[in-house]
């Protein structure tokens, strides 16, 4: 029940609608109350035949009213008894008396039915703002997470959690409400009422209420079980989907289609066996609450009958009233049954976005960073040692030690998994070290906040990270009021200009997912071209040009070159013809330093990088 009640905490913004929800539902109780008493006296209008019975009925007095149904039906039984006897045709005066009670039943009805309608309509605001700030929170928590987080997640989990679990949410969030407040209270004004009718009836259905509800909670438990199954399997296929559309040229050029499609098709059918199970459980809820209130139903009718027949407790329309009440119970239990499965799907799927919400983020700005504008002397590794996981014996950098003057190229360079994009990676904080410490200017770069620190780094990564928009857009992306004419201008410093320009709408033109309608070489280009217009003091250039073919590598490159004029540029390169103009190139080999020194200094040393280069050379 703690987790259940956690889930309103997050209406907590949305209270004052939620109260409306609340009073409009019990306003909507009490006419729904009101329009089942009002047959009682009609029923005795149409049984009552003999026109003697109001005469005696009247001559009898008026009876003393207390807060009590009975009481209050005698009396207003008596008032129509009077003015039936005294009218001059009493067939009249009857059909007066119900054209009225039918009017007020009708009243009655539709004061009911607005009441339910405000319910609902203040409801919606409750459920679609909090599932918009579940929304927000959570893309705003995975922009904040590191990358170390993912390596150990499903994108598709991610998504199902954003969408088919944020679903889930939103229904038990109404169902809880509804549970919490409008069933109860329904089911808890109509059994006072029937306790004012006859008690001796109604203690029968408090004492069987408790085994149905441990009944009904016995199958719920086992259905949030399933959920939490099916809502894995549902992320597993979601994961599977993205990697299929991303890896499709892959797929048809190694013919795996089947592979894959059985793959598929193995988690489908599990998928499909939980979601059964799952169905069969809730299906179960609304049939089983009906057949054990039946039961009750069938237990209430002897006894009142006997109550009626044998000892003529009270009248026949009275205990069909009595029964008309009754009858109401079973819509809110039976709502209040479906809601507590509801609920508990949705815990299953709280537990899942909790997974997101409260995941640790180790890499934080500090409480009070300091401030550091501009960038003026150099940057420092200081004994830097780093791997993925906490506690993990192998080490992706360790011992480094290094220092970038400001102004100055340095390339980095190695086998691939010698730690290059790793070392780079470390300086944006896009993973904090585990060792040692990073810093710009004497400053720890873990006491700068995060985007103070990112907005002196230009970065063009060895994949080509575009977004499905325009041209103009990608280049301007993270630029605060970027010009049209600055943004023509790094496109004609990253060669891309003349490309764009034959596009149909130019620099407005949707670029598609990821950038797909361009070549790599293109995509490239653009990447490049929205490092240039942050024009930071800092670049992070890793293998920037790699896709570009000879020619536009050559263009691309002088145009970088005078980029990193006066600039301080760390560059991940395979490529060696590509660095070679590099004031110190740093060789790597399994996150260790081994050697240090310029181009020449290097291949005087005939050492890993003399090797590397005549490798090269002679490819």
């Amino acid at each position: 029940m703690k987790k259940f009640f956690g889930i309103l905490h997050y209406v907590s913004g949305y209270w004052k609608y939620a109260w409306l929800n609340i009073f409009f539902n019990i306003i909507s109780v009490v006419f729904n109350l009101f329009s089942l008493v009002s047959v009682i006296p009609l029923l005795d209008l149409l049984f009552t035949a003999d026109p003697k019975s109001y005469a005696e009925t009247a001559a009898k007095g008026e009876p003393a009213v207390s807060v009590n149904v009975s009481s209050a039906l005698e009396w207003i039984n008596y008032k129509f008894s009077v003015y039936i006897a005294s009218a001059p045709d009493p067939s009249a005066a009857r059909m007066n008396i119900l054209l009225w009670i039918c009017i007020g039943i009708v009243a009655i009805f539709f004061f009911k039915s607005l009441a339910r309608y405000l319910a609902m309509f203040f409801l919606a605001i409750v459920r679609n703002g909090v599932v918009r700030d579940f929304r927000n929170r959570m893309y705003a928590k995975c922009l904040r997470l590191p990358l170390t987080w993912y390596s150990n997640e499903r994108k598709g989990d991610i998504m199902s959690r954003m969408t088919s679990d944020l679903h889930e949410v939103e229904w038990s969030v109404m169902s809880s409400l509804e549970m919490t407040f409008r069933e109860p209270v329904t089911i808890l004004a109509i059994i006072i009422m029937m306790i004012m009718m006859s008690w001796q009836l109604t203690i029968t259905v408090v004492l069987v209420t408790p085994i149905i509800g441990l009944i009904l909670s016995v199958v719920a438990k086992s259905l949030k079980r399933s959920s939490t199954i099916a809502k894995e399997k549902h992320g597993t296929m979601l994961s599977m989907l993205e990697e299929m559309l991303g890896g499709l040229r892959i797929i048809k050029g190694f013919n795996a289609e089947e592979k894959v499609k059985h793959r598929f098709g193995e988690e489908n059918e599990a998928y499909t066996s939980v979601m059964i199970r799952n169905y069969r459980k809730t299906d179960l809820a609304s049939p089983l609450s009906e057949f054990l209130i039946v039961t009750v139903i069938a237990g209430v009718l002897y006894y009142g009958g006997n109550l009626v027949i044998s000892e003529q407790a009270f009248k026949g329309a009275f205990f069909v009233g009595y029964l008309l009440i009754f009858f109401q119970l079973i819509t809110p239990v039976r709502q209040f049954t479906q809601a507590y499965y509801n609920v508990q799907k949705g815990l299953a799927s709280m537990e899942r976005i909790n997974m997101i919400l409260e995941a640790e983020e180790t890499i934080r700005d500090t409480a009070s960073p300091q401030k550091i504008s501009e960038f003026k002397n150099a940057i420092e590794y200081n004994n830097v040692s780093f791997a993925y996981q906490r506690g993990d014996d192998g080490y992706a950098v360790r011992n480094v030690n290094l220092k970038v003057a400001k102004g100055k190229t340095i390339a980095l360079v190695g086998q691939s998994g010698s730690g290059k994009t790793t070392l780079a990676d470390l300086l944006p904080r896009f993973y904090d070290v585990t060792e040692g410490q990073i810093s710009i200017d004497g400053v720890d770069i873990r006491n700068i906040s995060m985007s103070e620190l990112r907005s002196l780094m230009g970065i063009v990564s060895q994949e080509s990270i575009l977004f499905n928009d325009t041209v103009y857009n990608n280049i301007a992306f993270g630029v605060k009021n970027a010009k049209p004419e600055d943004v023509e201008a790094a496109a004609r410093v990253a060669n891309a200009h003349d490309f764009i320009m034959e596009m149909p709408q130019g620099y407005q033109t949707n670029i598609g997912d990821r950038g797909t309608k361009m070549s790599g070489g293109q995509r490239q280009r653009l990447a490049i071209a929205r490092a240039v217009l942050k024009n930071p003091p800092i670049l992070i250039l890793d293998e920037a040009t790699s896709a570009l073919d000879t020619t536009s590598e050559r263009l691309v490159q002088d145009a970088l070159n005078n980029l990193m004029r006066n600039r301080t540029s760390i560059i991940i390169a395979h490529r060696l013809s590509t660095i070679q103009h590099a004031d110190e190139i740093i060789v790597l080999r399994k996150g260790e330093i081994i050697e240090k020194g310029n181009h020449q200094e290097l291949l005087s040393k005939n050492g890993v990088y003399k090797q590397l280069h005549d490798m090269q050379t002679f490819v």
